[in-house]
């Protein structure tokens, strides 16, 4: 897992503009702590920040193969291609010879066998660059699910990429300014648009690749798409290949040359994971695998439960973590972290973005920080509720049927009526978030004997392995990276998304049962109380002296009479929500207008922008 950036301009000689790839390469340095690399070309230059994984004292980069004519072929290359040791092999059998172990060489040979469609050989998270010297092809490639970030930007006569947002404003010559219809896509979470919130920084789809050569123009291209296909297996055969695929996935994912632990939540989907692990390492290695699950100093009696969190995680954690026999940490957070402005800055610079989900970010990052002094790799089970209709909202009759997201019904990070008037005749909040539900909709495909259930649960299956899972592996990206930690998720395996795509809702939730499917295929491996347990999010601070602290910051900021987020958020109305009683904001659906007004005030200022 490394960060990649850089710059290519056919126009122009690019090889003294070393000052200015140093600073975008810099900028990445917590995503490689590790090494540091850059290569220099008369029309390219490439930056790479290392966190070595696999082969540690090979796979330095940037990566170059040099043709026998002298021509250099060079790979910039972040995250994990699972399958690489089966493609070495094939193209060992096609005349290819290999000097390290490591999955980065094995992609550069991929595009030396296979040009630009290399990346449909790829299993995996990956997003890398390749610059080719024998007819100067530049080449952006992003995976198939979007796990690793790649954004890209048109400089003068060039274009500017990197892993995050950052190092493209760290060229000296790039100039910032605010992008409003990226900043009200991040903050409706609707996923309709490629551009940020950055003017002329766009992000790469995920499943695109970008192909530029001299004298033309980039073109962008879809390499992968979801495709609705017949589900020819019965039900004895679906939860045994889903069971196969999601093991293999998790066996491919398990490879590393330094320590990988689990994150254990107590849920269906990191059970299921860290048993799965915990049997594989005692089978292979008679160990045990480390866990680790996150709780909050005084959540035990402070904790109150409510629809959207019905229970606590550590009961359920521990109790796991007993029955796989994992060897495992609770990490607690206390609130005197939770509000330390060096952690909540860590977060907002990690972001990128004015998007947030407040206590719930710090406390991940905080997590993931602690986990990092014991392991380089962790597996996660995000994506599984996406894959397998886990939300309680895929059984909310009322969610189902509305024409809306349904992460609306449950998650806004900005309700609509605090939007500055003056703004939203800018943008139109609300009508932006419907015009990109309409978009959604259109995006899928029926097959002509689908009922009418199976076509709306086939939409909303859709909307969320294509909308709203994309800002979660965001967030898990930007997060653990700030950490400098590797985290894997075997559930965005592609055969596994394909597979379970096209199994019918009358399967995957079979009578109206939270992810019958998955339940079914590892069911031999979890305890009781896992199984039956309802889906509960990912935990936030129940401490009244959180809510006190976000009070206080929102009085501090009423008070800024010059701040530029009052030109996005109405100053009364957030003023009016600090009338509401003393613990209404203690639940973080009912904050986030308090977080969002707090993280887009940061980060307006962090990065010097006015509306």
């Amino acid at each position: 897992m490394c960060g990649i950036t850089g710059w290519v301009d056919y126009t122009r000689d690019l090889t003294q503009a070393g000052q200015a790839i140093g600073a975008m390469t810099d900028t990445l340095a917590l995503r490689g702590p590790d090494a540091s690399g850059i290569w220099q070309h008369r029309h390219a230059l490439l930056g790479h920040r290392r966190l070595a994984i696999i082969d540690l004292s090979g796979g330095v980069q940037p990566m170059t193969y040099r043709c026998a004519s002298g021509e250099e072929i060079t790979l910039v290359y972040t995250g994990e291609v699972y399958n690489h040791d089966a493609l070495r092999e094939r193209l060992r059998l096609a005349g290819h010879q290999f000097q390290t172990r490591s999955d980065t060489e094995v992609v550069l040979h991929a595009y030396l066998e296979w040009g630009e469609q290399c990346c449909e050989q790829l299993t995996g998270m990956f997003a890398f660059a390749v610059f080719d010297g024998r007819d100067g092809h530049f080449l952006l490639v992003r995976d198939r699910l979007g796990v690793k970030p790649l954004y890209y930007a048109r400089h003068q006569q060039g274009v500017l990429f990197g892993s995050e947002i950052k190092a493209i404003l760290a060229h000296p010559a790039f100039s910032r300014s605010l992008d409003v219809v990226g900043l009200v896509d991040a903050l409706s979470l609707s996923r309709g648009t490629v551009r940020t919130a950055l003017r002329g920084v766009d992000e790469l789809p995920p499943g695109h690749r970008l192909s530029w050569r001299p004298n033309g123009q980039p073109k962008i291209s879809r390499y992968w798409q979801l495709q609705r296909r017949e589900h020819q297996d019965d039900l004895e055969t679906t939860v045994q290949r889903t069971r196969e695929l999601l093991g293999k996935a998790l066996g491919e994912q398990l490879y590393a040359d330094v320590p990988v632990c689990s994150l254990l939540s107590g849920g269906l989907d990191s059970t299921a994971l860290t048993a799965m692990a915990q049997q594989r390492l005692g089978a292979a290695q008679g160990g045990k695998v480390n866990s680790f699950s996150v709780d909050f100093v005084g959540q035990a009696e402070q904790f109150q439960s409510d629809a959207f969190r019905p229970e606590r995680d550590q009961p359920y954690a521990l109790a796991a973590a007993e029955y796989i026999g994992s060897q495992h940490q609770t990490i607690l957070i206390d609130n005197r972290e939770l509000v330390a402005d060096d952690a909540r800055l860590a977060v907002y610079r990690a972001n990128d973005s004015a998007a947030t989900f407040g206590d719930v970010d710090t406390s991940l990052y905080l997590l993931f920080k602690a986990i990092r002094a014991h392991s380089t790799v962790a597996i996660s089970g995000e994506a599984a509720d996406e894959v397998f209709g886990g939300y309680a909202w895929f059984r909310d009759p009322e969610a189902v049927s509305a024409s809306r997201f349904p992460w609306l019904s449950r998650m806004q990070l900005l309700q609509p009526g605090l939007i500055n008037p003056e703004f939203n005749r800018l943008c139109d909040f609300a009508q932006y978030q419907d015009s990109c539900y309409h978009q959604a909709l259109d995006r899928v495909e029926h097959l002509a004997g689908d009922s009418p259930q199976e076509r709306r649960m086939r939409e909303l299956c859709h909307m969320h392995l294509q909308r709203w899972l994309p800002i979660l592996l965001d967030r898990k990206d930007r997060l653990s990276m700030a950490a400098s930690l590797e985290v894997r998720v075997p559930f965005t395996d592609h055969e596994l998304v394909e597979y379970v795509y096209n199994v019918p809702w009358a399967i995957k939730g079979k009578g109206g049962e939270e992810k019958w499917l998955l339940k079914q295929a590892c069911a031999e491996l979890l305890p009781p109380a896992v199984l039956q347990r309802r889906k509960s999010p990912y935990p936030t601070s129940a401490n009244l002296a959180y809510e006190q602290f976000l009070r206080g910051r929102v009085r501090q900021l009423l008070e800024e009479a010059g701040s530029p987020v009052f030109q996005v958020i109405d100053r009364a109305r957030l003023a009016a929500e600090l009338q509401q009683p003393a613990g209404y904001f203690n639940s973080q659906l009912r904050r986030n207008n308090l977080e969002t007004a707090l993280a887009l005030a940061t980060w307006l200022r962090e990065y010097r922008l006015t509306v």
